[in-house]
């Protein structure tokens, strides 16, 4: 098979089934949250039903029910390609990091210098730039007017003295993606470590961590056809560095290091869906059942391939419009399909219309307020934000193109 068989996908979400009320909608803030697969639906409402009790007990139903959190640390730790004890699962992303930013204030080290962006989600910026506060020294790696992050920017203010560098693996808003394996590497070299936003990247790609060796990666599984956890990577290197900050007892475990409370087991046990889902999608579409590093790659070219075709008219038609402005790159080089926008109208009133002709979009700051500041966007109206992913179909595009050009 040489292309997405965009039926086959779409038989793989409830959302898509005729009964649904959105199989007549076109969805496109997909950004904020996907729809979950069958896979993960059907797990989570078969351990409500069936082992809602507290797992790793001696009774029958304790025991399935840590049998399935286990399946999951072990199939999301396949597909990401890491180790399993490098794993943690937290309510959300902004959640981690702000465990995260407390074991690093704990953290012995002579290292005081923290470097983020202006380019992040505030889940990956504020909680480091707070550490201003407890003896450590921010530096903020600068957008251009272009919204662009660029690496001789980042030189300047990278040195010896640097512990911790944070950055988005791709920004919700301009959605285009950062050259991670050389920042990451860049890092390395003068000995400080990497804290990646994969947040928004990671619905158009199954990242491959090891490939570009971050020492904390992170992302959201309920933008990722997953339940509403945030998944979090955090290396050997960096967790030997990092305080504990779990209860005393559970500090030899590893990936419960950075859990503070008790984890969700329902949405841990509903999280291995995810990787159900891309192996039946591997299975369809190249007769392959494993998530090895090869299928990976396949997975991940034949999305974005689906994802370019579709977002290239999208920025075309948005392009010759006088009356908008893109937020980014209105080429799909290097770009993943979450389109900001900004009209002369308001983006509420405008995003109204849309609904009432069946298209759903975003509005708003999107917690990216630095960002909208520094490309001077008031941040009370911020933009209009369309975003999808590989489940959506081209009859979506064109109501959308269609549904713009009337409201705009």
């Amino acid at each position: 098979m040489e292309t997405l068989d965009l039926n086959f996908v779409r038989s793989c979400f409830y959302a898509f089934d005729e009964s649904n009320p959105f199989r007549d909608r076109s969805f496109f803030e997909n950004a904020g949250g996907s729809f979950p697969s069958r896979f993960v639906v059907d797990k989570l409402t078969e351990f409500y039903g069936k082992t809602k009790v507290q797992p790793y007990g001696e009774f029958n139903e304790s025991i399935e029910a840590g049998h399935a959190m286990d399946r999951s640390y072990k199939k999301i730790a396949r597909m990401l390609g890491v180790e399993e004890n490098n794993l943690h699962f937290g309510p959300s992303t902004s959640q981690n990091t702000y465990v995260l930013s407390n074991a690093l204030r704990q953290a012995k080290t002579d290292r005081k210098t923290i470097i983020v962006s202006n380019q992040d989600h505030e889940s990956n910026t504020g909680v480091w730039r707070n550490l201003g506060n407890e003896g450590f020294k921010i530096k903020e790696w600068k957008m251009r007017e272009s919204g662009k992050l660029y690496i001789e920017d980042l030189k300047e203010v990278l040195d010896e003295k640097v512990l911790l560098l944070a950055f988005p693996h791709v920004s919700n808003i301009i959605g285009e993606i950062n050259p991670v394996k050389e920042i990451c590497s860049l890092a390395k070299s003068v000995g400080a470590f990497t804290c990646v936003d994969g947040v928004s990247y990671a619905p158009h790609g199954i990242p491959v961590i090891k490939d570009f060796r971050p020492d904390i990666y992170l992302f959201s599984s309920y933008k990722t056809f997953g339940p509403h956890l945030g998944v979090m990577y955090v290396s050997s290197d960096i967790s030997q560095v990092l305080e504990s900050q779990c209860h005393y007892f559970n500090r030899s475990y590893n990936n419960k290091r950075f859990t503070p409370a008790g984890p969700d087991h329902a949405q841990i046990a509903a999280l291995g869906g995810v990787a159900d889902y891309y192996e039946a999608f591997a299975k369809h579409h190249f007769d392959e059942k494993s998530l090895n590093q090869e299928t990976v790659d396949k997975i991940n070219k034949f999305v974005t391939q689906h994802e370019h075709r579709l977002l290239e008219p999208l920025l075309d038609f948005l392009d010759q419009k006088n009356s908008l402005r893109v937020i980014g790159s209105t080429k799909t080089t290097n770009r993943v399909p979450t389109v900001a926008i900004k009209t002369e109208k308001s983006n509420i009133e405008l995003a109204k219309k849309l609904n009432d002709l069946d298209v759903l979009v975003g509005t708003g700051d999107f917690y990216a307020v630095r960002l909208l500041e520094a490309l001077n966007i008031d941040t009370v109206e911020g933009v209009m934000r369309i975003s999808f992913v590989h489940y959506t179909s081209k009859n979506d595009i064109d109501k959308l193109v269609k549904a713009l050009d009337s409201v705009i």
